[in-house]
């Protein structure tokens, strides 16, 4: 089971990611929206902000999110790591339930060239 650091550490790796990303990737993340990971297996959540083509970690906390925020995502531990990692497709782990999704409609056509 992956521990919260090692989920830290993949926020940050998808924020690296995302931040040397070709143009149209990082013009698709370049918008300004809250942000949360519910990391389920750890009941642990991230949250922030997708700004400028970069996700910043602001607070972790324990449990799930304390207030909604614009793009939710609630996932294990193992698979946050193995997504980053590039292990895991996250269209395929999101349509078969493993990974959680949750955004206003505009917001998830912008983040589906991201997906």
């Amino acid at each position: 089971m992956a521990t919260i650091t090692e989920c830290r550490d993949a926020l940050d790796r998808l924020s690296d990611n995302l931040a040397r990303a070709d143009d149209g990737v990082r013009g698709a993340a370049a918008f300004d929206r809250t942000l949360s990971c519910h990391v389920t297996d750890l009941d642990t959540t991230f949250t922030g902000r997708l700004s400028d083509g970069r996700i910043e970690v602001v607070d972790t906390a324990a449990g799930p999110p304390a207030t909604k925020a614009q793009i939710r995502l609630a996932m294990t531990g193992d698979d946050l790591v193995a997504m980053v990692g590039g292990e895991l497709n996250f269209a395929k782990a999101w349509a078969s339930g493993r990974v959680r999704l949750e955004a206003g409609f505009r917001d998830l056509m912008r983040l589906r060239s991201l997906l």
